[in-house]
């Protein structure tokens, strides 16, 4: 692009911290590249410490009704499909109107390369008249790929765990792997702790459900076997992806973590948000059969079977965890394979130089 852009990024809270992390990712992505961003939310509430310090060229919106009477920008962006305000939607229609993107959810589903890149003609409505384009996040060249900050494989490489733990109060004993836990509730956690206790383990455990859980388990003391526990302050997003970058296994929930734990390079166990009739088991599958397809047949069904008993979709009362340096092979691989792909701001930035 020859010039920056302004750009309206739209977020309906529903998770409350993959919604929101995902889309403050982008807005801030794209002001590092140069865009002037406003992000219009329904509840800021967990960017007060997801992202206390703000960002310069992000301005955050309350989505509220009546919406604050503002000119759209050269590009509109609905992240996951919120649906846009009438009135706001009413004033794109105009003689130059926004490029209108839609940005999906991520999958790794087939229908994703499918679907990347399609337009959905505005017949009727508000926006009759206007064209609304559909970008998918992924795994493929096919897709948009994953949000990916100019240097983030380098900062990675020089950041320094020994460090950060000592600065969260954490020395590691000899011996003692680091694990992170972000989760939803799960009625499986208490069964899985007693398998992590087996061998020296540090638990570095996220605030909010996550927490809750962990004490109703272990009490305030917060051990078991060889198993103890920390429990962390919330984290803004920079030092989460820290937390992941300092541990051996990072269990991950929703949509931002799930991207950021690839990108730490490192064993992760997702999950993933329920839907009815089991609908995400389908999606959990896709993502499995992409990440395991370079795994030897013993490691992969070890990682399916701890994925899918920690989603409550088979019954593993106790884990059988996977050779962790294998594994880690894996995580490594598997991070260079997505590194080699357009990152998902680009590739928005370039859909949108196209449209002219």
């Amino acid at each position: 692009m020859t010039q920056p852009l302004r750009w309206d990024l739209f977020c309906h809270v529903i998770d409350n911290f993959g919604d929101v992390g995902v889309s403050w990712r982008l807005a801030i992505d794209l002001a590092r590249r140069g865009q002037q961003v406003r992000l219009w939310i329904d509840d800021p509430s967990a960017l007060a410490w997801m992202a206390p310090q703000g960002h310069a060229g992000v301005e955050v919106l309350r989505w509220a009704d009546p919406l604050p009477d503002r000119e759209p920008g050269d590009v509109v962006v609905e992240t996951f499909g919120c649906q846009l305000p009438e009135g706001f939607v009413r004033r794109m229609v105009r003689p130059r109107p926004p490029v209108w993107i839609n940005f999906e959810y991520l999958s790794a589903e087939s229908y994703v390369e499918r679907s990347h890149g399609l337009p959905s003609p505005q017949l009727e409505g508000p926006g009759q008249g206007l064209t609304k384009w559909f970008l998918y996040p992924g795994f493929t060249p096919a897709t948009a790929g994953l949000i990916r900050e100019p240097g983030l494989p380098a900062r990675r490489a020089a950041f320094d765990a020994a460090d950060w733990l000592a600065r969260q109060g954490v020395v590691r004993q000899p011996g003692e792997r680091v694990v992170s836990l972000f989760c939803y509730d799960n009625p499986v956690l208490p069964g899985w702790l007693t398998s992590l206790a087996a061998q020296p383990t540090v638990l570095l455990v996220t605030p909010d459900k996550a927490a809750r859980q962990v004490t109703a388990a272990l009490g305030n003391g917060g051990r078991t076997g060889a198993l103890r526990t920390v429990t962390l302050p919330y984290l803004p997003q920079e030092e989460f992806d820290h937390l992941l970058w300092a541990s051996d296994l990072n269990f991950v929930r929703g949509e931002d973590s799930f991207s950021r734990a690839q990108w730490a390079a490192a064993p992760f166990i997702w999950h993933i948000y329920p839907q009815v009739d089991d609908f995400h088991a389908v999606k959990l599958d896709a993502f499995l059969n992409r990440y395991l397809a370079t795994a030897s047949p013993a490691l992969a069904a070890r990682i399916r079977a701890l994925w899918s008993g920690w989603n409550g979709l088979d019954d593993v009362p106790h884990p059988v965890w996977p050779d962790l340096p294998a594994w880690q092979v894996l995580a490594r691989d598997w991070s260079g394979q997505l590194a080699t792909l357009p990152d998902a701001t680009d590739s928005l930035l370039r859909f949108v130089a196209g449209r002219g």
